[in-house]
């Protein structure tokens, strides 16, 4: 039998699932927006109230909406993955997460106005900017409580994976290797060059510098101690107050260099300090 044929299996079985969780998500989206779309257009005018002596479904509203959804869902699409290739794969905190829900509320807020102007002029009606304005509050609320239904487990697999799960390629020359994070205790500089240090006290050289790693890796495990180190959250055994309101940093990682011996931190760079491990 071909060792090539497991390898091909497995191949169309990632693709299967890719498919299957993709079309799902669109699925996903599809119904909420379809929801919001119901909700928005009977709200937006009181013979839409289902409770109006003169109530009629708004089918011409609807459908309308649901060109309109079908924008917010791609723009919402297309603003998460992108937020997930440049943010999100490093790190999730709440500023990133407020800046892609905010940029994705104002390409909608773009994309309404005209798009709504020209389905007036398609369907021969009057552009009444106040109805215009009312929607498009209706549309940037519903929008935001849709967006948050449908990506915020998405959000979470990404924060998850970025504190457990995250890794670093670290290049020495013509060797390559791969650390996830919970692999590395800390990063010292030394004579110019910039080692890993592993929990089991294993030191790799690499080709960063301190000042590159601090603005690769995610600052929810890592702290810039000093001009020399930079320390993982879990590898701290023991906090000592010492001198002058410095702090005294001892590693879990048993490795014989002065620069991981003498881990101190300023009294300006305490507090800092303090509310990033607590």
């Amino acid at each position: 039998m071909s060792t090539t044929q497991p390898t091909k299996d497995r191949v169309k079985t990632k693709r299967h699932k890719f498919i299957s969780s993709s079309a799902w998500r669109w699925f996903q989206i599809a119904i909420v927006l379809t929801i919001l779309s119901l909700v928005v257009n009977h709200l937006a005018s009181r013979d839409s109230f289902p409770d109006s002596e003169s109530y009629r479904f708004p089918v011409e509203g609807f459908l309308a909406s649901i060109i309109l959804s079908t924008f917010i869902g791609i723009i919402a699409h297309l603003n998460f993955k992108f937020y997930k290739k440049k943010y999100f794969s490093k790190k999730v905190e709440t500023f990133t997460i407020a800046r892609f829900l905010a940029s994705t509320l104002g390409y909608i807020t773009i994309m309404y106005i005209p798009v709504n102007i020209i389905l007036n002029i398609i369907a021969g009606g009057q552009t009444i900017f106040y109805y215009i304005l009312v929607g498009l509050l209706l549309t940037l609320l519903l929008s935001f409580i849709g967006v948050i239904l449908v990506y915020a487990r998405d959000i979470y697999s990404l924060y998850a994976a970025s504190i457990k799960s995250a890794e670093i390629t670290i290049e020495s020359g013509a060797k390559t290797t791969k650390l996830t994070y919970e692999d590395i205790a800390c990063f010292y500089s030394e004579n110019k060059i910039v080692y890993a240090v592993q929990n089991d006290g294993t030191t790799i050289n690499t080709d960063f510098t301190l000042n590159e790693l601090e603005e690769k890796i995610n600052d929810q495990l890592f702290f810039r101690a000093n001009r020399k180190i930079i320390i993982h959250k879990d590898a701290v055994d023991q906090i000592e107050k010492i001198e002058n309101g410095k702090l005294h940093i001892r590693l879990k990682a048993s490795v014989e260099n002065d620069s991981i011996a003498e881990i101190n931190i300023s009294r300006y760079k305490r507090k800092a300090f303090m509310n990033w491990f607590q």
